[in-house]
């Protein structure tokens, strides 16, 4: 990629965009403070020193989330970023996510943001499906495991307002859609990545000859060039190195996993706190077919519902205080990273690329 096409791309993340997100959060939010939470119910809610306490363990969980994919980044670079430009890539690819839909996340502007830190395209474009990799290989092999622990029915069912059976069923579809595109990309990529990267660039540029799709067989070629050229990177690295890589994968997404349980613990006496993990890392899979940027609404809604049998509340009163827990949830996991992305991005570009451009001049 040239020097104005990485321009270009990352120009199109102005700040601005991250009103799409905001204000579909804010109607959503809207829309259950007047629809499905009744103030009456929510003054059950009792803050405490305690409560405080358990909210500001949640930001920790956040924080050990973010630790887990700045340190992945630092041993996928082999330590070529330092701690500082760690921390940058990985806040302006969450910001690149937050503002985008599920299905497309912050992944082809990441390889940007790398790169322009001192890392080769080539190896840029490496890192990326590696982590892309290691992120969705997490679900593959959780998602087996959970439904194995829990069980198919406990993990599913909630009774709602009394819509037990249609939700089990429409949770169901939605999970093992989201599930299955993960898989076939972990797949995908994996073959591409270890064994046969020639074989995948092929493939890919034959699916895009086809008529309705033809007008992007260059970025095609270009996806299956940068697959080889990944594969070269890395092959050469030992098990040492995947197994460091996808520790750090386990602390970043458990880590957020545990982030409502520790909200859910500041007001009320949680048991069963595995199944609430599990039905935050399920709620994730689904978002994966969101098409709403940073799954927003969508987000809120699933696991609102979703939650509420594990909370330990009269069922009349468990819908509108899932979704309160919900919207706290995503305060601390969601909305922080539109405002830290915001804040750094036009200092970044204004570094990366209208400095160096006044320069040449």
């Amino acid at each position: 990629m040239t020097q104005d096409h990485h321009y270009n791309l990352v120009s199109k993340l102005k700040p601005t965009r991250i009103i799409i997100p905001v204000i579909l959060g804010l109607a959503i939010v809207a829309w259950v403070l007047t629809r499905e939470i009744k103030t009456d119910i929510l003054s059950q809610l009792k803050f405490t020193w305690s409560s405080v306490l358990w909210l500001l363990i949640a930001w920790c969980c956040m924080l050990g989330r973010d630790l887990g994919y700045i340190i992945r980044i630092r041993i996928l670079t082999e330590k070529d970023l330092t701690w500082l430009q760690a921390f940058r890539v990985i806040m302006l690819w969450e910001f690149t996510s937050a503002i985008s839909p599920s299905t497309v996340g912050g992944t082809a502007v990441a390889v940007v943001f790398i790169h322009k830190e001192g890392i080769t395209v080539g190896r840029s474009t490496a890192v990326v499906l590696a982590t892309s990799f290691l992120d969705e290989l997490y679900f593959v092999i959780m998602f087996p495991l959970i439904l194995l622990i829990v069980g198919n029915k406990t993990l599913f069912t909630t009774a709602l307002q009394g819509k037990g059976i249609s939700f089990l069923n429409e949770l169901m579809l939605f999970a093992f859609i989201g599930y299955f595109i993960i898989l076939l990309w972990v797949l995908l990529v994996g073959y591409g990545l270890f064994i046969n990267p020639v074989a995948i660039k092929k493939i890919i540029i034959s699916f895009f000859r086809l008529p309705l799709i033809r007008k992007w067989k260059e970025a095609a070629v270009k996806a299956g060039d940068d697959i080889v050229e990944s594969s070269r990177e890395l092959k050469r690295q030992p098990f040492s190195f995947w197994l460091k890589a996808l520790t750090a994968t386990l602390l970043s997404w458990t880590s957020r996993y545990w982030i409502f349980n520790a909200i859910l613990v500041a007001f009320f006496v949680v048991n069963n706190h595995f199944l609430i993990f599990a039905r935050q890392l399920v709620t994730w899979i689904m978002m994966i077919i969101s098409p709403t940027p940073g799954g927003s609404g969508f987000a809120e809604l699933i696991l609102g519902r979703y939650i509420s049998d594990a909370i330990p509340v009269d069922p009349v009163s468990a819908g509108s205080i899932a979704l309160a827990m919900t919207i706290i949830w995503r305060i601390i996991s969601y909305y922080p990273y539109l405002i830290i992305g915001a804040l750094i991005l036009p200092g970044w570009i204004q570094k990366k690329f209208v400095k160096p451009a006044i320069a040449k001049k």
